[in-house]
């Protein structure tokens, strides 16, 4: 796998997000995928507090699965949806439930410091007061580097202008662009890392990546993963699985080298 830097580290663009782990009731299935992971070089994880099943929490199942951890393996969560016992589901509009937050995911993964935070926004207004406030809580130490998610490229900048910004994670496929390109380039060019959610699932395979699977021999979802990683050298994927064979066949997406002709018929 070919490398990309979140900040002040250096990682392999081809990921793990831990969305998908808590959904298998068998504790020990989850286990097994992120050792798996790790084994297999992922060394950026991607998670949240509020990525949870029941009594099965992804941060928790991380901690299980991998503490110590090893050196080098970076863990990103993001801040802003949470759950609570009383209003269920909600978004954080204070500072201090954001501190919340963050001490639930420190709490959960047992850390004294968060690697990446992202501040994932919903609607259209400003972001610029609470990624203050987890600037404020990166001052105090809780938190390494920040991140910003389900942004504009205007709020990009916003962030910007507060504090260093490692990562923007939106969602991105090779069939759900949007805007997006044109924040895959400025991130580029201010050496931040785009992370796509969302590239390998809630699309139909268009005759284009079923053509071009079948003459690489592999499955419709490599293909996407690998058109993500050939799209833009500052692109870290995240793709999320349940199973240790899913994982696999998703990490070997990275031996993929599509051809320009291939890149040409993907748009």
């Amino acid at each position: 796998m070919n490398t990309w830097r979140l900040g002040d580290v250096t990682v392999n663009r081809l990921g793990f997000g831990a969305m998908r782990i808590t959904a298998n009731p068998d504790r020990s299935v989850a286990i097994a995928v992120l050792r798996r992971a790790v084994e297999l070089g992922v060394d950026h994880l991607d998670t949240a507090a509020f990525y949870a099943s029941g009594p099965r929490y992804a941060n928790e199942l991380i901690r299980e699965a991998l503490a110590p951890y090893p050196e080098g393996l970076t863990i990103t969560t993001k801040v802003g949806p949470g759950t609570d016992p009383e209003r269920g589901f909600y978004n954080a509009t204070t500072a201090g439930e954001l501190r919340a937050q963050v001490e639930t995911n420190l709490r959960q993964l047992g850390v004294d410091s968060l690697d990446v935070v992202n501040l994932r926004i919903t609607g259209d207004g400003s972001l610029a007061e609470r990624f203050g406030w987890l600037a404020e809580l990166r001052s105090e130490g809780l938190i390494k580097q920040l991140g910003v998610s389900n942004v504009r490229l205007d709020h990009v900048e916003e962030a910007l202008a507060v504090a260093p910004v490692v990562c923007v994670q939106n969602s991105y496929a090779v069939d759900r662009r949007g805007a997006e390109d044109a924040i895959i380039r400025y991130c580029a060019d201010r050496a931040i890392a785009y992370v796509p959610f969302g590239s390998i699932t809630g699309a139909v395979d268009s005759p284009a990546v079923t053509t071009i699977a079948a003459a690489h021999d592999a499955t419709p979802v490599q293909i996407r993963l690998a058109w993500t990683l050939h799209h833009s050298a500052n692109i870290l994927a995240i793709p999320g699985t349940g199973t240790v064979r899913h994982l696999e066949e998703n990490l070997a997406a990275a031996d993929i080298h599509l051809t320009p002709d291939d890149l040409a018929a993907l748009g």
